[in-house]
């Protein structure tokens, strides 16, 4: 199935074919190559209004998801007809994600990779509320990014190494 992505913004440039890709893949190694993705790459305003309406703390953020079914982690989802075969749409806060990189001197591609496999495992079901919810994202993180690694020959890890 396909990965739509819309770039919503202008303040940073994104190159979308190696983040389509990156994001085929890693929806490949979750086993859930036959479902659509929503990918939205947007601006801090974006994001802000996203975050405050959604989770009521309007600041920018680095992804947003917003999955079409709710599973258990681990698990994928049970459509029942053609229109359900949907993880749902992830919003990549790339303006953000792009001022972090700059402060940190990360590669920008690189995490925006990274927040992708993140925002995928949240469409999955996988939650970080609790150190026990966060090992379980966590692990599966590194297992989907080391197929990535695998396939293009980087050597990615999670954001999230020190949550707790």
């Amino acid at each position: 199935m396909s990965v739509a992505l819309r770039n919503a913004q202008r303040a940073v440039p994104v190159r979308r074919a190696p983040l389509r890709r990156a994001v085929c893949a890693l929806r490949a190694a979750l086993g859930a190559s036959r479902f659509d993705v929503g990918l939205v790459c947007a601006g801090n305003g974006l994001m802000k209004r996203l975050k405050g309406a959604y989770r009521h703390s309007p600041e920018p953020t680095d992804v947003l998801s917003f999955p079409f079914h709710r599973v258990a982690p681990g698990e994928l989802p049970r459509p029942r007809c053609r229109d359900e075969y949907n993880l749902g749409d992830i919003f990549l806060g790339v303006e953000y994600i792009h001022q972090q990189c700059r402060a940190t001197g990360e590669d920008f591609d690189s995490v925006l990779a990274v927040t992708a496999a993140h925002g995928l495992c949240h469409l999955l079901g996988y939650q970080h509320n609790t150190e026990a919810e966060w090992q379980q994202m966590y692990q599966k993180e590194v297992e989907i990014l080391e197929e990535l690694n695998r396939l293009t020959g980087a050597s990615l890890r999670p954001l999230t190494a020190g949550l707790f």
